[in-house]
C-alpha cells in the first residue's frame, strides 16, 4: 500500500509536476492527520488550485501549494456575497486542456489580459475553443462515451464520434458515420462541415433535420455517409446538451464571475441556505423601456407603486431606453428622460432603500453599436441619475448577474428573428405546428452561445466571445427580443422574453429564485 508521500508524488506526476521536498513535507503534514479518502480527495483539490496558477515551470515549490492550500480552506466563497452584477469585460476567460481534461484561465496560458480588438489568430482561437468546449462535452455523453469495461464484445450503446480527417483519409465508402463539426458556407449555396482537422464538403439534399434552428456557425453532429470526396448527410442535429450539475461536478472550478476563491458558487452551501430562505426575493425584468413615451412612465409608476409595499431585490430594466435611435440632439433627449426617471423612482423611498436597478443597453443605446458585448451606457449620457438613484448599476449587455448561488444571465438582442432569417432549413414550411421559442433554446444550449450566427450576421469582439457562453449553462437566462414573450425550460435551466414593453400589451416577467419560478405580469390601469 503507498504512503501518503508517495500518493502525493503519484497524483502529481501524473499531472507533469515534480513536487520539490518542502512542498512535499508541507502537503503530508496538512494531509497526515486526515482519513485517508479524504486525503485522496484533498489532493486532488490542491491539484486544481496548482493547475489554476499562473505556473511557469513543471517544478513545484512551497510557496505553490500554500498559496492553493489557503484557497482551497478560505471561507470567502462560502460565505460570499448574496447579490452581484458582472459585465461582461471582467467575466473570467476559461480554455480546455485537452491533455489534461480540464479547464484553465485563459490569462494562465497566454499571460496577458484579452483585448478589444484582437490579432488575426484570435479569431482561429475562438472558434477552435468553441469547438473544443462542445466535443469535450458530446464525448462524455453517454450515446458516445465508450464503457470502461465491455461486458459484451459484440454489443456497444455508445456511438462513435469522427474527426473530418478520418473522413478524409478514407478511400472506401463509410456508412453511418457520425461527424461533430461547424456548418460553414466556403461557397456560395455550398455547404460545408468544419473541425479542427479539416473540411468536407456535405451533400444536405436528403438531411432529416432534427430539434433546432440551423445556421452557418452551429456546430451540428451530422450522420451520413462519405463517397466521392462528399458527405451525403442523412440526418443533422445538435449535441445533447448538459444541465449545470453534470458539468460543475467535472469542473467545479468553472466560474466565470470574478467572485469564486476556487470553486463555483453554485456550489457554497451557506448560500444555498441563505438562497432557500429569501423566500420574498423576486428579480423584475422589462424590456424596450422607452422612457420619450408618455404612456410608459404612467406604466411605470403605476408599477412601482405596486411593488414599493413589498420592493424587489432587483428591477433589470433592458433598452432600447428610446423608442428611436440615438442620433444628433437626441442625446440631450436621453438625458432628460434618464433625470425624469431617476426623479420617478426617488417618488418611493422603499424602492430605493431596498431594491436594485440594474440598466442593460439595447442595440439603439447610447455606446459602441453593432457589436457585441456591448459596454454599459456611458456616464455622460446619465446626468444627475446615479445621484438620485444611488443603488443603479448600468451594465453591458450581456451581463451575469449573482444571486446566492444562482447564475442570471441578461443579454438583449433581436435574436429570433436573426435566427429564422439565416437559418438554412425551415421548420414552418415543413410542418403545421413550430413552437420557435423551443426550436430558439435547443440551439443556444446545444451550441452553448447566446448568438450561435456567422459574424458577419452578428459580430462580437474575438476576445470576448467567451461572454456570450452558456457554459456552464446559467440557471436563468432572459433574452430579451422584440419577439412575443415566453418562458422555456430546458436542461435545467430557465429560457424567458419579458417581451417588448410597449408592443406587448405592458407585460413583463418576475422571477422567484427560492422556487426557480416565472410569473407573467402585466402592468395593468392605474391603481390609485
Amino acid at each position: 500500500m503507498k504512503t501518503l508521500k508517495a500518493s502525493i508524488i503519484s497524483a502529481f506526476s501524473m499531472h507533469g509536476f515534480t513536487l520539490r521536498s518542502d512542498a512535499l513535507n508541507f502537503l503530508h503534514d496538512k494531509l497526515v492527520s486526515l482519513p485517508s479518502e479524504e486525503q485522496q480527495t484533498d489532493v486532488e483539490k490542491m491539484l486544481n488550485q496548482v493547475i489554476g496558477q499562473n505556473l511557469t515551470s513543471p517544478f513545484i515549490d512551497k510557496s505553490n501549494v500554500e498559496a492553493a492550500f489557503k484557497s482551497l480552506h478560505s471561507t470567502t466563497n462560502d460565505d460570499g456575497v448574496l447579490f452581484n452584477v458582472c459585465d461582461a469585460f471582467s467575466l473570467i476567460r476559461f480554455v480546455f486542456n485537452a491533455d489534461l481534461k480540464k479547464f484553465l484561465p485563459w490569462s494562465s496560458r497566454y499571460d496577458k489580459a484579452a483585448a478589444l480588438h484582437g490579432n488575426p489568430g484570435s479569431k482561429a482561437d475562438m472558434l477552435i475553443e468553441k469547438y473544443r468546449t462542445i466535443h469535450q462535452r458530446t464525448s462524455r455523453h453517454r450515446l458516445f462515451a465508450a464503457p470502461a469495461i465491455s461486458h459484451c464484445s459484440t454489443e456497444s450503446s455508445a456511438f462513435s464520434l469522427r474527426a473530418i480527417e478520418h473522413l478524409l483519409g478514407s478511400s472506401s465508402k463509410e456508412e453511418n458515420v457520425i461527424v461533430l463539426g461547424m456548418l460553414t458556407q466556403l461557397k456560395e449555396g455550398q455547404f460545408y462541415l468544419e473541425d479542427p482537422t479539416g473540411v468536407v464538403r456535405l451533400n444536405l439534399s436528403q438531411a432529416v433535420y432534427k430539434g433546432g434552428l440551423f445556421t452557418e456557425n452551429n456546430i451540428v453532429l451530422a450522420e451520413g455517409f462519405y463517397e466521392d470526396r462528399i458527405f451525403y448527410v442523412t440526418a443533422i442535429g445538435f449535441p445533447p446538451p448538459e444541465p449545470a450539475d453534470i458539468t460543475l461536478s467535472h469542473f467545479p472550478n468553472l466560474c466565470v464571475t470574478p467572485y469564486a476563491s476556487m470553486n463555483s458558487h453554485r456550489l457554497s452551501a451557506n448560500l444555498k441556505r441563505a438562497e432557500e430562505a429569501n423566500t420574498d426575493a423576486m428579480f423584475v425584468f422589462l424590456s424596450d423601456v422607452w422612457l420619450d413615451q408618455l404612456q410608459v412612465m404612467q406604466k411605470l409608476q403605476v408599477l412601482f407603486a405596486g411593488y414599493s409595499l413589498m420592493p424587489p431585490t432587483c428591477f433589470v430594466l433592458i433598452g432600447n431606453f428610446l423608442s428611436l435611435p440615438i442620433v444628433g440632439s437626441h442625446s440631450k433627449t436621453f438625458e432628460e428622460c434618464f433625470s425624469q426617471l431617476g426623479t420617478l423612482i426617488s417618488e418611493f423611498p422603499t424602492l430605493l432603500e431596498k431594491s436594485h436597478f440594474v440598466f442593460v443597453p439595447g442595440p439603439n443605446d447610447p455606446g459602441l453599436p453593432y457589436i457585441l458585448p456591448r459596454p454599459a451606457i456611458p456616464p455622460s449620457f446619465l446626468g444627475d441619475f446615479k445621484k438620485k438613484v444611488p443603488k443603479a448599476i448600468f451594465t453591458s449587455n450581456p451581463c451575469h448577474i449573482q444571486y446566492c448561488t444562482q447564475d442570471i444571465v441578461v443579454f438583449r438582442e433581436d435574436i429570433i428573428s436573426k435566427m429564422c432569417r439565416n437559418s438554412i432549413y425551415t421548420p414552418w414550411e415543413h410542418e403545421e405546428k413550430v413552437d420557435i421559442p423551443n426550436l430558439f433554446v435547443k440551439t443556444v444550449i446545444a451550441n452553448g452561445h447566446l448568438l450561435p450566427l456567422p459574424l458577419n450576421v452578428a459580430p462580437v469582439y474575438w476576445e470576448y466571445d467567451h461572454a456570450l457562453s452558456l457554459y456552464p449553462l446559467p440557471d436563468v437566462v432572459v433574452c430579451a427580443d422584440k419577439y412575443d414573450p415566453y418562458t422555456v425550460t430546458s436542461a435545467n435551466s430557465i429560457f424567458l422574453n419579458p417581451g417588448s414593453l410597449p408592443r406587448s400589451n405592458f407585460s413583463f416577467k418576475v422571477y422567484f429564485p427560492s422556487v426557480k419560478q416565472v410569473e407573467d405580469s402585466e402592468i395593468t390601469e392605474d391603481q390609485s
